[in-house]
């Protein structure tokens, strides 16, 4: 159904789309506890890292009761319960490594699950809106929301580093609110033709990119790159586009024919497809198709917002048209300041993946003993991927530069790379 947004007259606003003034697209105030009927799923979903450490994992899910999602009425209940059994699934699937995966999911893990994607719009595997939107809760309530004060409500393998790696996800997510907010500025102000409402929402984005990125900085800090690619990484990949599982995964009781499902991605997350829409930013055929595929990772009402900001009319034709030296600057500086978070996301990558990467085929090679080393335990499937399918490296730098192509050609022979 059209929302409200699509109507001529209208004035745009993030109402429809379940965007929080304060939080964005993170949920505000996750539970952290089901009603007492589903504490089976808790106390397994709780214990995951330990039960993978001690190989149990895969003998406690398989005596789970077979539970009831009709208990489950409210969104954060639902919201909370795909969390749970979407991390009970990640720690079944690859419990024991690439070299022992299964090919079958459990009915009594494989019907609720599909049960609550189906509720909630959401595919039956760990998604970004699962591991980061909605899996934080504050130590103290009325303290700041930084990583002194946050943790996790569940876990993965990987001890700090995957409390790290999703946390500072989480306030990348949080430092993009006053952009979200600025948007429905540029389009209303696009609209009347309000030049100066326009440049002043795109000078709050362009700053609000910049908070991201230093936001993004913190992964250096809190996530050690060899326990990230070395024991984490698994966890968060899926069983499509994945050499390791090549067939998919059966959901028991759901259907008999394997079905596949990406991985966790950063593309998950809807703030750059926010931000491509607005700033007209255009992907070629390969890397569109994969960003528009995980469009439906993502909450419906965020997918939603997406599209609806695709149909309003055109920024950078309004930008051409008004022939303003403020505006042109506000785009151009917008545009930037995006292209620096892609560039400084690259960096990030190389850290994360490509040099750990390269050490594991350089020991490999060395026939070295590699019990020692924690880049050694990683999945050699996924060397050159990303965990939600993509060829990483090709596939950054390609949506990087156009990025690059989106700047003003009057402005764009001043613009180096960022970073």
């Amino acid at each position: 159904m059209a929302s409200a947004n699509t109507y001529p007259g209208a004035s745009f606003s993030l109402d429809p789309y379940h965007v929080s003034r304060e939080f964005g697209f993170i949920l505000p105030k996750p539970l952290e506890k089901l009603p007492p009927y589903y504490q089976p799923w808790m106390d397994i979903a709780l214990h995951v890292p330990e039960l993978v450490q001690s190989h149990e994992l895969r003998s406690h899910i398989n005596k789970m009761p077979l539970l009831s999602t009709k208990f489950l009425q409210k969104h954060r209940e639902l919201r909370l319960a795909h969390l749970a059994l979407s991390m009970m699934t990640m720690g079944y699937v690859w419990q024991e490594g690439e070299n022992n995966t299964i090919q079958t999911l459990p009915h009594n893990l494989a019907v609720p699950f599909w049960e609550v994607s189906q509720h909630l719009g959401l595919p039956p595997i760990l998604t970004h809106a699962d591991a980061v939107l909605a899996n934080w809760r504050k130590k103290d309530p009325e303290m700041p929301f930084n990583m002194e004060n946050l943790e996790l409500l569940v876990s993965l393998p990987g001890g700090d580093s995957v409390r790290g790696f999703f946390l500072v996800t989480l306030l990348v997510e949080l430092a993009a609110v006053p952009a979200l907010k600025s948007i429905p500025v540029v389009i209303n102000g696009v609209r009347c033709s309000d030049t100066e409402a326009v440049a002043r929402g795109l000078e709050n984005i362009s700053q609000s990119i910049q908070d991201m990125t230093d936001a993004l900085k913190l992964m250096h800090v809190y996530v050690e790159p060899s326990v990230f690619y070395g024991i984490m990484r698994i966890y968060l990949s899926g069983w499509k586009d994945n050499p390791g599982m090549p067939k998919g995964l059966v959901y028991e009781g759901v259907q008999t024919e394997p079905m596949e499902y990406s991985g966790g991605s950063a593309a998950q997350s809807s703030l750059l497809h926010c931000f491509d829409e607005l700033l007209e930013v255009k992907h070629e055929e390969k890397s569109s198709s994969f960003l528009t595929r995980m469009r439906n990772y993502m909450p419906p009402a965020h997918k939603q917002l997406i599209q609806d900001i695709s149909s309003q009319p055109s920024l950078r034709r309004f930008v051409h048209q008004q022939a303003s030296e403020h505006l042109n600057q506000a785009y151009h500086f917008c545009v930037s300041k995006l292209l620096a978070l892609r560039s400084y996301h690259i960096n990030v990558v190389s850290r994360f993946i490509t040099v750990p990467a390269a050490r594991a085929r350089q020991l490999r090679e060395q026939s070295q003993n590699l019990d020692g080393e924690t880049i050694s335990r990683a999945p050699t499937a996924l060397e050159e991927r990303g965990t939600g399918g993509s060829g990483i490296m090709i596939f950054l730098k390609t949506v990087r530069d156009q990025t690059k192509d989106t700047l003003l050609p009057e402005m764009s022979k001043e613009a180096k790379h960022p970073g």
